[in-house]
């Protein structure tokens, strides 16, 4: 075999070899993979991976997105495509943790195809690019069983919660979606629940029965609302029907057992939101209990259930924000002024890494109460004494004040007999935020650890004279739960919120219409809530837009001189202007007619003068800005371009001394023989 030959050849094996190479390392990179990120934002959470590994189905990701509309559309449509390359590594990565349970499928839905026509019947919005195209960029879940929940767009706002949106439409599609929502309240929330004939016989009758609130109403619309008693044993409904969810608002004077059941419920697992109130301004007394000088009472708590939960909300307590307080007719003459007792959250109140809260922008507070959290027994891990307690429940605040928000305040004849304005005189500014909202969640001990004692009237049968003897008090136990594992519950300090003329007013075509973000509050809670206990663990995620900051440090030090050129240039101006006015001014004074030219026009010449060495001066700090940027672009491209040489030099080098080193001790020990 000649040398030509046997060059080829080695070509042709050295071609096959580096080939081979290149494909088994892509194949060892797709599962041998580090995420480098600051926040590690394509790495999924636990409880992603959880809800994953209880996938017993399989289901399909379908991403649909016009990449082909999006190069073809304006900037504003182009700057989706890096967002695009982010949302597609992240479903990959449910992919590979799905263990063969999730398939991915990436759709470029073209004009007139049956993909589109697809896309539009599963609901992803389009929106037109040309006469033709039209753009999609969202997601459709499904499952072998024809269960379909949707993305219709992925709004580069909600970028930090993309794994919560996509992971609770995957446990939406896999599980039975909770819709039975108990709401137990001292307030007629429900309205008159009669059936149709006794609403038929009122209105003949000339009656008219109450209506339910408008949070009813809207909740109506998606769920399925029921009452749930006052006075219970257990969460049911008047059939005995279990509950999924329940939504406490106004708990007043509840007995001990029902106080029992809201715990127990609670422990095994059921979702709550509370709504306690330190003054109610809808509970308004009824006007026998006025006449008859029965004492008022407006508030209503919680706090032997809040404190085994890590908060307690303090009496006669309030919150309040000079910065937040609503401006209100307020005095005789009706003037409108700020009244503390009333605030308006702005968007430095609302916690912006939780789903719950991180889209609201308005809710409105009525004399809203305090929550505070309170240390919780906990045994030391490991059973050890002097270990430090572990901590079981995880708090989140969800809406507070702004940073100069504090506490006031006042009994019960003050803000009920009190004006409002005088109310102001009571609070003090303070420098920290109040919380009038929190996420609990966790591992929750029971209020009653020993049971709940109940007392019946026991009917006892006549005598045999006939004599029908008194009841018999008959006692017995309700024991139940201790402890509970997946804990989660909802608490804000504020029962106003939720009452129609608050959260809900009147509209001119009849009926209600929502006018703040009080409702959706209430609604992105028990969206968040009712889904699995894993999802209210993930975390928001990082920015996949990292910010180069050298840069822009740079950019804002040339700003701020740029900012003081410019303001010298201005006062130049102005002052030189005075000095032409002054000029003519006096002229005119002398009773002159002319101007003298040459004056003027020296003036004039000076102020051209020194706008244009001000103009060369930000010239030069522009340059500088840019030489800057252009300097450390250049670095940072030879760093990245001399990094993989510099490292295959460094190993070089190091196999070279090594063989090096191998050859003299081998030539050694072979001169020693």
């Amino acid at each position: 075999m000649n040398r030509t030959l046997r060059a080829i050849i080695a070509v042709f094996l050295i071609g096959i070899i580096a080939f081979s190479a290149a494909s088994i390392c892509q194949n060892l990179s797709s599962a041998l993979r580090v995420d480098i990120t600051e926040k590690k934002i394509y790495t999924l959470s636990d409880g992603t991976k959880t809800i994953l590994g209880r996938l017993s189905q399989p289901v399909s990701l379908k991403l649909y997105y016009a990449r082909t509309a999006a190069m073809k559309g304006p900037d504003q449509i182009k700057f989706y495509n890096d967002y695009y390359y982010f949302v597609r590594s992240l479903l990959a990565e449910y992919e590979r943790a799905a263990n063969g349970k999730i398939q991915l499928e990436v759709i470029d839905p073209r004009p007139f195809s049956d993909e589109e026509e697809e896309a539009l019947r599963q609901g992803i919005n389009a929106f037109p690019v040309t006469k033709e195209e039209n753009f999609f960029f969202g997601l459709v879940i499904q499952t072998q069983f024809g269960v379909t929940k949707s993305i219709p767009f992925f709004e580069p706002a909600r970028q930090n919660f993309i794994e919560y949106d996509v992971t609770s439409k995957i446990d939406e599609a896999i599980t039975r979606q909770k819709q039975r929502i108990g709401v137990l309240s001292s307030m007629p929330v429900m309205g008159d629940d009669m059936s149709d004939y006794m609403v038929q016989m009122m209105q003949m009758q000339g009656q008219r029965p109450k209506p339910p609130w408008g949070v009813v109403s809207h909740l109506k619309q998606k769920y399925e609302v029921v009452s749930v008693g006052a006075d219970v044993e257990a969460i049911r409904d008047a059939q005995g029907n279990l509950v999924d969810f329940l939504l406490v608002i106004h708990p007043k004077n509840l007995p001990e057992q029902t106080l029992w059941a809201i715990d127990q419920f609670v422990l095994a697992g059921g979702r709550a939101i509370i709504f306690v109130d330190p003054h109610m301004i809808m509970d308004m007394p009824d006007p026998q209990q006025r006449m008859m000088g029965q004492p008022t009472v407006t508030s209503s708590d919680l706090n032997l259930l809040l404190q085994n939960w890590g908060l307690e909300m303090p009496p006669d307590t309030f919150a309040g924000d000079r910065n937040l307080a609503l401006e209100v007719p307020v005095g005789q003459n009706r003037r409108v002024g700020k009244v503390i007792a009333y605030m308006q959250l702005g968007a430095d109140c609302y916690n912006k890494e939780h789903p719950i809260t991180s889209e609201l922008n308005d809710v409105l507070l009525p004399f809203a109460g305090v929550l505070r959290e309170i240390n919780v027994e906990t045994e030391p891990t490991g059973g050890e004494t002097d270990a430090p307690p572990e901590k079981t429940i995880t708090l989140t605040p969800l809406i507070t004040t702004t940073d100069t928000g504090n506490t006031w305040m006042a009994n019960s004849y003050e803000v009920t007999q009190m004006p409002p304005d005088m109310l102001n005189d009571k609070f003090i500014d303070g420098d920290g935020k109040v919380v009038m909202g929190y996420l609990a969640a966790g591992r929750f001990k029971s209020s009653f650890p020993g049971g709940v004692v109940v007392t019946e009237q026991i009917e006892t049968p006549p005598d045999p004279t006939g004599q029908t003897p008194p009841p018999t008090p008959e006692t017995r136990t309700l024991t139940g739960l201790t402890e509970g594992a997946d804990c989660a519950v909802a608490v804000f300090a504020d029962a106003d919120m939720l009452a129609n003329g608050v959260a809900y007013q009147s509209s001119p075509f009849g009926g209600l219409m929502v006018v703040n973000d009080n409702s959706a509050l209430l609604l992105n809670t028990i969206e968040t809530l009712s889904g699995s206990g894993e999802l209210i663990a993930i975390r928001s995620r990082g920015n996949y837009r990292r910010p180069f900051t050298k840069v822009e440090q740079i950019e804002a030090e040339a700003d701020k001189e740029t900012a003081e050129e410019v303001a010298k240039i201005q006062a130049e101006s102005n002052s030189i202007d005075a000095e032409l006015q002054q000029v003519i001014n006096e002229a005119l004074n002398r009773g002159e007619t002319m101007i003298d030219a040459s004056e003027y026009t020296k003036k004039q010449a000076e102020l051209n003068l020194k706008k244009v060495q001000a103009q060369r001066k930000l010239k030069e700090v522009q340059r500088i800005r840019v030489e800057r940027i252009e300097k450390l672009e250049s670095i940072l491209r030879s760093l990245c371009m001399l990094a993989a040489p510099t490292i295959i030099l460094v190993m070089a080098i190091g196999l070279s001394l090594r063989r090096s080193v191998r050859r003299r001790h081998y030539i050694s020990h072979a001169s020693d023989a």
